[in-house]
């Protein structure tokens, strides 16, 4: 189903009745139609609740490999969806609102990218994980915030090596790597609000506080964080820390499972610069809510499609990042 024909048929948003209990029904529907759920850690709180498998990027990737589930519901956004769909081909792939894309992934087209790519020939293309199934097609190899240091490493120091698209996790691991790996200028529209000044204001309320930082972030964030990791790394630092008290610079669902994993510490978002909200929020992992994964699942709608060409070359750098993860215990 095309993002056109889906917003004309108005299943997402069909009224339920409510005298429905929507936890009871999903299960339900769970059993019925042999289907899991994997949500990603930036879903609101009731989603990763119900969540059979509930990670990062990488993890979603995981499950979606080895899952004997006949349906496949990802509530994420678009590209998970469609990195579910390609490493589960012969599964019926769904997400709860088609319109859940992606701000990184759409700072860069496949079409320039690919000829940026044309334009450096004899460089090995590193992709983030967070692009599209047609990025994916022209790139050596996948990684995710959790294993892009070791990725990188795993290749010769004079690798030349084009990375995209986030421009600042590019920069993180070249400072970290000592390479001069060649960026690709996209960034996620989440992550690019963080300010130093609302971070400085939070550590002095919270003197003894831990920054928290994701590598999305901007290095003049990450400069003040007290430790940079991706989102499992970021929730398994709060759990093993002797700290209470944490600043966290992320998208603000991942203090959900945070709290669940350590509920007697205190875990503070930090709030975009240009705004009052207490929180910073993707606009695109909110759309997915209870009714929608309801009505996704009782409707088999909407259903992730990936070119099979398309699949077929962008499979090999997914599968190459799963076996280099895995051999490296990540």
């Amino acid at each position: 189903m095309k993002k056109a024909e889906w917003l004309k048929t108005g299943f997402a948003n069909e009224p339920i009745s409510k005298d429905i209990d929507l936890k009871e029904a999903i299960q339900a529907f769970k059993k019925e139609k042999n289907a899991v759920i994997m949500a990603h850690y930036y879903q609101t709180g009731d989603i990763q609740d119900i969540a059979d498998y509930v990670g990062d990027s990488l993890a979603l990737a995981q499950w979606a490999a080895k899952t004997e589930a006949d349906i496949i519901v990802l509530c994420g956004v678009h590209f998970m969806g469609e990195t579910a769909k390609i490493l589960s081909p012969t599964k019926k792939v769904l997400v709860p609102d088609l319109n859940a894309g992606c701000s990184l992934a759409d700072s860069c087209p496949a079409e320039l990218f690919e000829q940026f790519v044309d334009k450096h020939p004899g460089y090995t293309v590193i992709s983030y994980v967070n692009t599209t199934a047609a990025v994916k097609a022209v790139t050596d190899v996948v990684v995710t915030s959790t294993n892009a240091k070791q990725i990188v490493d795993s290749f010769p120091k004079d690798e030349k090596i084009i990375f995209g698209p986030d421009r600042n996790l590019g920069n993180y691991i070249n400072s970290i790597t000592n390479r001069n790996m060649l960026l690709w200028d996209g960034a996620c529209h989440v992550h690019e609000q963080f300010s130093v000044e609302k971070i400085i204001e939070l550590k002095a309320k919270y003197p003894e506080a831990d920054v928290l930082a994701h590598p999305e972030c901007k290095s003049t964030i990450l400069a003040l964080a007290d430790y940079i990791g991706s989102t499992a790394a970021l929730l398994k630092y709060s759990m093993n820390s002797d700290k209470d008290t944490f600043i966290v610079a992320t998208e603000s669902g991942i203090l959900h499972e945070m709290q669940k994993r350590s509920p007697e510490k205190t875990f503070i978002p930090t709030p975009p610069n240009d705004s009052t909200c207490a929180c910073n929020e993707c606009s695109f992992m909110r759309l997915n809510t209870m009714e929608k994964l309801y009505n996704c699942l009782k409707y088999e709608y909407p259903e992730i499609e990936v070119d099979p060409e398309v699949a077929e070359k962008a499979v090999k750098p997914i599968q190459k990042m799963l076996e280099i993860s895995e051999k490296l215990g990540l």
